[in-house]
């Protein structure tokens, strides 16, 4: 073992080991060359789609004057609520002090910064002139909501990139000398990033205080981005989003869809990287109790969020809710509920469906579940208007997406994997001196 990657406190054999395991996927292969072709080729066909947008406008979609936010807008708000994992885990769970986090915890900033990367371009995928994006910063009005979501989407994405990137220094030292048969341009990669990290006390306790800060500057901000997304819509009196509960209903929403995308990321890791040995069926249950907890605090959010108005049944929300309850969307709406809500949460009780493959399932049906939710959040209360709706064509009266407005989406998700895609094969996805510290520890006991 070289000198450079000894380890005070931790036996070679042990780093070499866990090294060596997680390690083996970091390689350019075949399955890796054909899938991310696959990924580049399908996001191709996806920007062209968008250049015909840039050259045509908007029309090619099913936005009109009455319905002029639609899927754009309801993925948006998806990927800002799906980056909130990475807060969730490494930093609450971090800080109260649960150690199974470990090998999950670099996994879940992989899936926050490439969330939180591709939020700000789907935003720029409702605009019908994105040129004028700059006008947002040079003619900054602190009043406008847009102005301060636009500004925690960023400062949430290099913190995540920092709080990603940080703890991943110390496994590079070690990596860099385990790289043989790497492509050269990797191992130089490696050589750069270690920074001439040679595992000093010193260095580790700077790290540690570095990533202690991170954590109380992203706890805020993580807060603050799903709070402010949600006030673009509270601020609103529409029937629908005119909501004091907003800002805590898409908070405790967000943990329930980047939950369900850290689960469905591990069985795949797990799987594929042939990672059993470090991601375990012990952390599948423990994030099935987790998903449970959030799950239960959103259906409480949304009790209060239906009920409530259904309730009182005010003029305008008894047309919306009577649209979700029993109109046009009431199939998408009870199946959201019931599929991606209700159901999981029943079965989250009984302890044989809390393994890997039930949990991949359900944390799948959630996914879709939360997507969809984000639609029944924007779509259905543009269809009221207060004034009434005279004059028009049939098909600017109803909100339909259109298969380019589809495909130009699907380029959102194609770059958020393209991202997991890289990050997770050009660098380890477990922490490895954290891990060997965890295992010395519980040898110890």
């Amino acid at each position: 073992m070289n000198a450079e990657t000894k380890i005070p406190g931790l036996e070679t054999e042990k780093i070499d080991r866990i090294a060596s395991d997680i390690l083996r996927p970091v390689r350019i292969n075949k399955v890796f060359i054909i899938w991310t072709a696959f990924l580049f080729i399908a996001l191709a066909v996806c920007l062209y789609v968008y250049t015909i947008q840039l050259r045509k406008g908007l029309i090619i979609t099913g936005i009109r004057d009455f319905t002029s936010w639609g899927m754009y807008i309801a993925n948006f708000v998806f990927f800002v609520a799906t980056s909130l994992v990475g807060m969730l885990i490494s930093c609450v769970l971090g800080l109260i002090g649960f150690k199974w986090i470990t090998p999950l915890s670099r996994i879940a900033e992989i899936i926050a910064v490439a969330f939180a990367a591709i939020a700000g371009l789907v935003i720029i995928s409702d605009m019908g002139r994105p040129d004028r994006l700059p006008y947002v910063f040079l003619h900054a009005r602190v009043q406008s909501p847009i102005l301060w979501d636009v500004t925690v989407v960023t400062t949430y994405f290099v913190l995540s990139l920092l709080l990603w990137f940080f703890p991943l220094i110390p496994d590079i030292a070690v990596a860099k000398t385990r790289l043989k048969g790497r492509p050269a341009f990797l191992i130089r990669i490696y050589e750069i990033l270690s920074f001439k990290w040679v595992h000093h006390a010193e260095q580790y306790k700077i790290l540690r205080q570095a990533v202690k800060i991170l954590i109380l500057l992203i706890i805020p901000t993580a807060l603050a981005i799903h709070t402010v997304t949600s006030w673009l819509f509270a601020v609103n009196p529409r029937a629908g989003w005119d909501s004091t509960i907003f800002g805590p209903y898409f908070v405790s929403g967000a943990f329930v869809s980047g939950t369900s995308a850290l689960i469905i990321a591990m069985y795949f890791f797990r799987t594929n990287y042939r990672l059993k040995d470090y991601i375990t069926d012990f952390h599948f249950e423990r994030l099935a109790r987790l998903l449970f907890l959030v799950s239960a605090v959103y259906l409480y959010f949304n009790l209060n969020e239906y009920l409530v108005p259904a309730y009182k049944m005010k003029k305008f929300d008894a047309v919306h809710i009577h649209e979700l309850f029993t109109g046009d969307y009431a199939l998408l709406f009870w199946v959201t509920q019931t599929m991606g809500l209700i159901l999981p949460l029943i079965l989250l009780l009984f302890k044989r469906i809390r393994r890997p493959l039930p949990m991949l399932i359900i944390a799948l049906f959630m996914f879709a579940a939360a997507w969809l939710k984000r639609y029944i959040i924007v779509v259905p209360p543009q269809g009221h208007p207060y004034l009434p709706i005279q004059y028009v064509p049939e098909e600017w009266m109803v909100y339909r997406p259109t298969l380019m407005e589809s495909a130009i989406t699907l380029a959102s998700f194609l770059l958020v994997l393209i991202i997991i895609t890289l990050l997770s094969k050009f660098f380890p996805v477990i922490p490895i001196v954290e891990t060997a510290h965890e295992e010395k520890e519980n040898e110890i006991k």
